[in-house]
């Protein structure tokens, strides 16, 4: 049997999972990583620990394939999954990077993105790009790198400096320093990628002032990069029998969820629900445009096939739990969030919106900051604890409203489920307030880890472990679904209350 080791590298953990041709997990291993706040509205993150936790996961995860007698040689191939948008830049000499990578959170740029916007150049690059100019997206944040590090520019100008997403970083270093390339899916984050030629565009690299010569080649989802490196994966004798592994799939982590949840197909939509929310909706082989505040993006895609999505982002989704228990400290462990939830039947009218770092999509308001509102003097933790897990609910709904809209007015079919992956997604009491919004089924999968599932597919489809996306969608099993239970006036109460909320959190 084939198995296929996938690399999850996210915004809050390194985590690398060992899934058999079925699809099922057989070893896992996870490492937090740790954020850096140095200013206000900053989040960076060291890349040699990005690099290292990823490698040691993979350790020991490959370590226990081994306890449970799995030979090696059994492991066919390496599918690389990541968080988005966040940028590094290194040296091609030493493979040293020349500063912190620079987070998909981090605000740093929202001045340059000001006088973009006030230029009048959002349309050209909505156009190009399918994105909103947004201090999100990796085009201003690499422009940052190359204005504020001693001689980067002009390193960068002669070749000497190479760009990446935690994508190419990991391949960078996985392939020996022989490979810097990168998928469409995340070439389509930079705010440098024109969607529609799917290459990146020179008038775009002129406004930034990024030089060609660091970015890196692209390549289909599906495809085989390179090999990782005998060697790679750390010591130990019993890693002799495992040889030079093709890496044979790439996609963001929120194209490779809706790849893993076998969204190969227009109108199938998903949410994943990790340190923030990212809901995606199959458009098929052309690009959708919205006129409810969400992205034109680029599906995971197979080789000489197009492939296109809308998306909406909550840039606070799980984060508001970590923020409570390591913040507010009202919990010593995130699991204990659910309980303190439930212990009240509602949040007592407590409204909480987390715009930590600014409001995503259908907002797109980078001044607002979080807010708890609607607090009276029975309020409690828990009545807080409980209106922070209804705040991933509330975006995400705000987020599948716009999405339907742009359903129906581009002619597709409505909405009729939700699939749902990513940690938050285990919990029941977040899932059925979700399902009681939507007024649809939210559907969870028996693997929620589908991030990786995505990767683990496209690098199985690249090797030859599968014939077609077919094989994939027959895999494909729901653990339980969460019917609506709440009636249409309540849901759009609610949904008043929170927009109310919203409007008291914004800066503008």
């Amino acid at each position: 049997m084939a198995l296929i080791l996938a690399l999850d590298q996210g915004t809050s953990s390194s985590r690398s999972i060992v899934f058999d041709e079925h699809g099922h997990i057989l070893a896992s291993a996870q490492l937090e990583t740790r954020q850096h706040y140095p200013h206000p509205g900053w989040v960076e993150h060291d890349p040699m620990e990005l690099w290292t936790s990823q490698r040691d996961t993979a350790h020991a995860a490959l370590v226990q394939l081994r306890t449970q007698g799995r030979d090696l040689s059994e492991v066919y191939a390496v599918g690389i999954t990541n968080q988005r948008e966040t940028t590094v830049l290194w040296r091609r000499d030493t493979g040293q990077p020349v500063g912190p990578a620079i987070v998909w959170q981090d605000r740093r740029t929202e001045a340059q993105c000001a006088r973009w916007r006030e230029q009048g150049l959002a349309d050209l690059i909505r156009a190009k790009t399918g994105l909103v100019i947004d201090p999100y997206f990796s085009g201003s944040k690499l422009q940052w790198l190359l204005d504020h590090i001693d001689g980067a520019r002009a390193a960068a100008q002669r070749g000497e400096l190479a760009f990446g997403t935690v994508d190419s970083w990991l391949l960078w270093n996985l392939t020996g320093g022989t490979v810097h390339a990168t998928d469409v899916s995340n070439a389509s984050r930079t705010m440098l990628f024109n969607i529609h030629t799917q290459d990146w565009d020179d008038e775009l690299l002129g406004l930034m002032d990024i030089p060609r010569e660091v970015l890196p080649q692209v390549h289909p989802s599906s495809h085989v990069y390179g090999a990782a490196q005998p060697g790679i994966w750390g010591s130990g004798d019993f890693l002799a029998g495992l040889g030079a592994l093709p890496i044979g799939g790439m996609a963001g982590d929120q194209q490779a969820a809706l790849f893993g949840q076998a969204g190969f197909t227009a109108g199938m939509a998903k949410n994943t629900y990790g340190t923030g929310c990212f809901m995606l909706m199959h458009t098929g082989a052309q690009t959708q445009p919205s006129a409810n505040g969400l992205l034109s993006t680029v599906a995971a895609q197979l080789p000489n096939q197009r492939a296109y999505a809308l998306e909406g982002s909550v840039f606070i989704g799980g984060a508001v739990v970590q923020w409570l228990r390591d913040g507010l400290r009202v919990v010593r462990t995130a699991s204990e969030v659910q309980g303190l939830a439930e212990s009240v039947p509602d949040s007592g009218g407590v409204m909480f919106v987390p715009a930590f770092t600014g409001l995503g999509a259908p907002y797109w308001d980078s001044e607002a900051r979080g807010a708890i509102v609607g607090l009276t003097r029975g309020s409690t933790v828990a009545h807080i604890a409980r209106a922070a897990l209804e705040s991933i609910a509330f975006q995400s709904a705000a987020l599948l409203q716009a999405m339907s809209r742009d359903a129906v007015a581009s002619g597709c079919c409505a909405l009729r489920e939700l699939r749902v992956d990513g940690g938050a997604c285990v919990n029941d009491l977040l899932m059925q307030f979700q399902a009681d919004l939507l007024g649809i089924p939210v559907v969870r999968p028996q693997v929620v880890e589908t991030t990786a599932l995505g990767a683990s597919y496209l690098a199985g489809l690249s090797t030859g472990v599968y014939a077609d996306t077919e094989v994939i969608g027959r895999q494909w099993r729901a653990e339980r679904t969460f019917e609506p239970q709440l009636s249409r006036d309540e849901a759009e109460a609610r949904m008043a209350h929170w927009e109310h909320a919203v409007r008291q959190a914004s800066a503008r």
